[in-house]
């Protein structure tokens, strides 16, 4: 079993708020350890944000917790209704991440009545906000993430099965009901690349140099993630309209390979070419003569119509607009690709190493 980064981060994060809580004497430690946890996040961009409205959620719950205290007391009704509050506030100021800790805030106070109530509040809230400010610390410091590394690979993993599965199809090789599951399982982890790229934009740069590289980086990963989602609409629709393409004269079946063997070959070479595994050739239109031509696709295709009357036409006319629709986006990717290694040589670094 593989820990990830956040994992160790947590584990790290805990350890510190503890010791931390030690040093300082201060009672009931284990709320420094319960605080960190909910202060770890993904970048480092998060964690200011979430310091600051964990800080803010902290207050909230505090000031609550000690007003109802000394105005009616410890109960569980009480620290139910306290609760309640807290929970619509944090809603109302949309921080509902920081719901968590807040409510941890007000049950560590509530649940200690006594002479020296406001003096234990005051001591139990510093400790949560501790644990708070010592994950903030890790999510510096340690195991900083490398998103960039990352988000390259979960698009060249994404589309290399994507890309595998295709040329399975398209032979008549695959089983219907495992490339059905999987296909599932390429769709899931297209939603998690999504949220990758999300995590790498937030990523902030502190020179402006390295602030305009990032934003022609942003530019190119996101057309790669748009490009693998059409190669992967085209698998759906190869599998879903199996047996209509199955139908169709052999002529048509043998230039629909062919095509697609192209654009898959292209697709494979531009991802290499964007991290100088190959050459960065001028960009030109793969739709030339001798690359893909989907004016000989949709001809042959059209002729087909022309002769025959079936519903297989109409049926696979998805398929053929999907695979112009991707051959489109390999294009632009390929012009994007050309241009980020022909212009700005020396800021355009890529930054990847072994996760």
């Amino acid at each position: 079993m593989k820990l990830g980064a956040r994992i160790l981060k947590t584990g790290i994060a805990i350890t510190l708020a503890l010791f931390l809580a030690l040093a300082l004497e201060l009672p009931s430690v284990a709320f420094a350890g319960i605080s960190a946890i909910f202060a770890i996040q993904p970048t480092i961009y998060r964690s200011y944000i979430s310091i600051i409205e964990q800080v803010q959620a902290n207050v909230i719950g505090a000031a609550l917790a000690i007003a109802f205290g000394l105005i009616f007391g410890s109960n569980p009704i009480i620290i139910g209704l306290t609760a309640i509050i807290v929970i619509a506030i944090n809603i109302k100021l949309k921080a509902e991440s920081t719901i968590p800790v807040a409510l941890v805030t007000v049950i560590a106070i509530l649940e200690s009545p006594g002479d020296d109530f406001v003096q234990i509040a005051l001591i139990r809230f510093s400790t949560i906000l501790l644990g708070v400010f010592a994950a903030f610390i890790v999510n510096l410091v340690f195991l900083p993430p490398k998103y960039e590394t990352k988000l390259y690979n979960r698009i060249a993993e994404n589309t290399e099965d994507i890309i595998k599965w295709m040329r399975v199809n398209i032979r008549h090789a695959s089983e219907h009901n495992v490339l059905k599951d999987d296909i599932e399982k390429l769709k899931e982890k297209m939603i998690k690349l999504d949220q990758l790229y999300l995590h790498y934009k937030e990523e902030r740069n502190y020179f402006k140099r390295e602030s305009y590289a990032k934003s022609r980086k942003l530019v190119l990963f996101r057309q790669m993630i748009v490009t693998t989602n059409r190669a992967l609409e085209t698998l759906k629709k190869l599998h879903r309209l199996e047996n209509d393409l199955n139908q169709m004269p052999e002529d048509f079946q043998k230039i629909l390979v062919t095509e697609l063997d192209y654009l898959l070959y292209f697709h494979e070479e531009s991802l290499l070419r964007f991290i100088g595994k190959t050459k960065a050739q001028p960009s030109t239109e793969i739709s030339e003569e001798g690359k893909f031509n989907k004016e000989q696709l949709t001809s042959v295709f059209m002729k087909y119509h022309e002769q025959h009357d079936t519903d297989c036409f109409y049926s696979l006319l998805p398929l053929v607009s999907s695979i112009i629709d991707y051959s489109e986006q390999l294009e632009h990717l390929d012009t994007l690709i050309y241009s980020f290694h022909h212009y700005h040589k020396d800021d355009n670094e890529i930054k990847l190493s072994e996760e």
